[in-house]
């Protein structure tokens, strides 16, 4: 079997020996992986519809792992009952959708060591619900696979979870020049991501560039009522540009 790169680096952060739930597993392709490669023990992939179930159950099946990997019928962490796993990986589905499937089903956290989530887009929504609910973000990740950008976080429950938070967090400045720096905020680093703002690869600076045009588009839209409110969209959006502009020529020279 030959998983894309995306779900391959997903299956690289299961520490061996792990019991994986996959929420919503796209055929089961994670977990019959991990299990053929020795990471995972037993694995239970989640599945919200019928349609996506029976596909996982025919790929475990063919696969011949029907009595390690478990296919079950349930919205998000409803699949689970407490203690069942200590690997969790949700991918593959926007930012909100992953907050709400961990909010909704915390108590299925219980005995959980280990989250690796792959947000589409709204990175900043999980990294902070990983802060608020004392996970430490212990590594990220970005790449870019079929003209898309992914990132995948991977986020560890230790006990001084909440004090190594604090230093990951911990405001910084960047240099732009001699007589100017950045000024980078707890809330911009859950936007940007603190790790890949230390070692900013070319896909990040690209997928920033995007962000750019974007927010320029949206602000001219804004722009284009008269009413108080509308100005002041304008003038956030503005300083948002404003702000990751600077960041990006920042990091594309400390790369040259």
């Amino acid at each position: 079997m030959k998983l894309s790169t995306r779900l391959t680096k997903i299956a690289e952060q299961i520490p061996a020996g792990s019991r994986l739930a996959d929420i919503g597993s796209d055929h089961a392709l994670l977990p019959v992986f991990a299990v053929r490669q020795g990471w995972v023990t037993q694995a239970i992939a989640g599945e919200v519809n019928q349609g996506p179930l029976d596909a996982a159950q025919r790929q475990v099946n063919e696969a011949g792992l029907g009595q390690v990997i478990q296919p079950r019928l349930g919205n998000g962490l409803a699949v689970l009952e407490p203690g069942e796993v200590d690997v969790i990986t949700i991918a593959g589905m926007g930012g909100a959708l992953i907050v709400t499937i961990l909010s909704e089903g915390i108590s299925k956290l219980a005995g959980v060591s280990r989250l690796i989530l792959q947000p589409n887009v709204g990175e900043e929504f999980v990294r902070r619900w990983l802060l608020e609910h004392d996970w430490f973000l212990s590594s990220e990740q970005i790449l870019e696979e079929d003209g898309r950008t992914y990132e995948i976080l991977t986020a560890d429950r230790i006990d001084d979870a909440a004090e190594r938070n604090n230093e990951l967090y911990r405001e910084r400045t960047l240099t732009v020049s001699q007589v100017e720096d950045i000024f980078l905020s707890a809330d911009h680093l859950l936007q940007f991501g603190p790790y890949l703002l230390n070692q900013p690869e070319p896909v990040f600076i690209e997928k920033w560039q995007q962000e750019i045009g974007k927010l320029e588009k949206v602000a001219a839209s804004v722009g284009l009522s008269e009413t108080d409110e509308a100005r002041l969209k304008v003038a956030a959006l503005q300083q948002q540009i404003k702000l990751v502009k600077e960041v990006v020529t920042c990091l594309q020279k400390d790369k040259q």
